[in-house]
Formats: structure tokens, C-alpha cells, sequence
């Protein structure tokens, strides 16, 4: 059985790459665990990290400004569940 209270952290970040290695970079996220990449363009990348809790999101973070190429790596926006929550599916910006 799961724990109800149990969170799952979802956050999307900007990576910024020297241009000429933006690919090499977008090769190694995609084989990163827990990290998506969600689009790329002119040494910019958007992408999506999952984890349980916020300090690991930030590890992942890290992990991510270290490899070769990335000049910057910057989170944007963090949403939080817990597992238990059933109010998934309601909408939370300002409709």
C-alpha cells in the first residue's frame, strides 16, 4: 500500500548551452532519469524534471548546470501533489 500523503514534485527549468553544443546537451538530459526535454531551440532548452521531493529536483538541477556546454540552468515553475490528493484535476491559474 502506498502512503496517501506521499508527494511527487513536477518542474519545468530553462537550460541555456553554448549553441554549437546545444545537441550534445539535449542528447545527455534525454538520457538523464527523471528529466524530459520538452522542446530546444537556439541553445535554449525547456524541460521537465520529476521527483519526490523538492532537494531532489534541485540534485537534478545541479547535475544539469554541471555537463559540458550548459552555461545556465534555471528552474521556472514547481507544482507539488500528494498522492492521497484528489483534487488533481482542478485547475489552479486564474481562469
Amino acid at each position: 500500500m502506498s502512503d496517501p500523503d506521499a508527494t511527487y514534485h513536477i518542474s519545468s527549468a530553462v537550460v541555456v548551452t553554448i549553441p554549437r553544443m546545444e545537441e550534445r546537451v539535449v542528447a545527455r538530459l534525454a538520457e538523464m532519469p527523471n528529466v524530459e526535454v520538452y522542446a530546444h531551440e537556439a541553445g535554449k532548452i525547456v524541460v521537465v524534471i520529476e521527483g519526490a521531493s523538492t532537494g531532489t529536483l534541485g540534485e537534478i538541477l545541479s547535475r544539469i548546470s554541471l555537463l559540458e556546454g550548459v552555461v545556465a540552468a534555471n528552474m521556472v515553475f514547481e507544482h507539488v501533489e500528494t498522492q492521497g490528493d484528489d483534487r488533481h484535476d482542478r485547475r489552479t491559474d486564474a481562469a
